[in-house]
């Protein structure tokens, strides 16, 4: 038997309640994982809602974990019992003390990175990664915009952006959060409920506008994220944090010949030599100093509603993992 998080019907928070679920044996290809830390998304709050309706209820939500290899079903080769590992799944089943997991998607942790560490990182930085080096290669001298630059994609997103030698432009909404989009590279800030981002982006470039604009929040800044590209300028919408974008005219790219991308990282994930090849870009991020982060605040397993609560709520302390048994 393990502990899961059961989702019988979209809803708030309290929809996620705790249940003993039988476990199988591990089948051939698969690892039986004792999970040591789960991560919570944005992605499970949509799939909660019924916004993704990507899950068939009743069902385990959840997306990425970490665990112990406890035991390994037939034909399962390169993994041992003990191996500490990360996953990233578009199958959901993470919210868990237990679960089986084919071993094709498993990623060997480095000794260097702890495991409630990799849970909170593991999805977003694999994310960034695909954002800076595969949607749209950034390169030192560009000008990059990046929303929410403070949440858990943005931060590391802005990291590594400066890093390559790009100047980013964050927006934030607190002045904590300001100053932790500072903190991560950010050369310039902009208080978007203060004042509206897109001529303070404009004075910035000297009314040039940016390279690419990463937007996450979706409906309240997509038109904006358009109106500040740069000729030939990317607009990379990778969520909806605030809503749905409308339909749009197609016909308005053509002011700066633009383009809008909306990249799915399942879909860059599903390919073993490159999943690979991403997570071995993201461990050395990590170990180089380019990327720097610090574990989620950790609920137990049975309190997923909570840990979801405080993530809509964007509450200072994101972001937030779940960890079974106690804290």
């Amino acid at each position: 038997m393990a502990e899961a998080i059961m989702l019988r019907e979209y809803g708030g928070p309290e929809r996620l309640r705790a249940e003993k679920v039988d476990l199988a044996p591990p089948g051939p290809g698969e690892l039986r994982i004792r999970q040591t830390a789960i991560g919570v998304n944005f992605h499970d709050v949509y799939v909660r809602t019924g916004l993704y309706k990507t899950l068939p209820l009743p069902g385990i939500p959840g997306i990425e974990a970490v665990g112990v290899v406890e035991d390994m079903g037939p034909d399962v080769t390169g993994f041992s019992v003990g191996d500490r590992i990360g996953y990233v799944t578009g199958g959901y089943g993470a919210y868990a003390s237990a679960r089986n997991l084919p071993a094709a998607i498993a990623l060997k942790l480095p000794d260097a990175i702890g495991d409630r560490l990799a849970a909170t990182v593991l999805l977003k930085a694999l994310t960034v990664e695909m954002l800076v080096r595969r949607v749209h290669r950034v390169e030192a001298g560009q000008t990059v915009l990046v929303h929410a630059a403070a949440g858990g994609v943005g931060r590391l997103l802005a990291q590594w952006a400066a890093g390559l030698g790009a100047v980013v432009i964050g927006t934030a909404g607190t002045p904590d959060k300001l100053r932790i989009a500072k903190e991560a590279g950010c050369a310039h800030v902009i208080p978007y409920r203060e004042r509206d981002f897109v001529p303070e982006v404009l004075r910035l470039t000297g009314g040039r506008g940016v390279d690419v604009a990463y937007d996450s929040v979706g409906r309240d800044t997509f038109d904006g994220s358009l109106k500040v590209l740069a000729p030939l300028g990317r607009l990379v919408n990778f969520g909806q944090s605030s809503g749905p974008i409308p339909p749009f005219e197609i016909s308005r790219l053509a002011a700066g010949s633009f383009s809008v991308v909306r990249p799915i990282v399942f879909h860059y994930l599903a390919d073993a030599e490159r999943r690979r090849d991403m997570a071995k870009n993201v461990f050395a991020a990590f170990a180089d100093g380019l990327l720097t982060a610090e574990a989620g605040t950790a609920y137990p397993l049975a309190d997923a509603g909570q840990a979801h609560a405080a993530l809509e709520a964007r509450s200072d302390r994101a972001p937030f993992i779940l960890v079974p048994g106690d804290l």
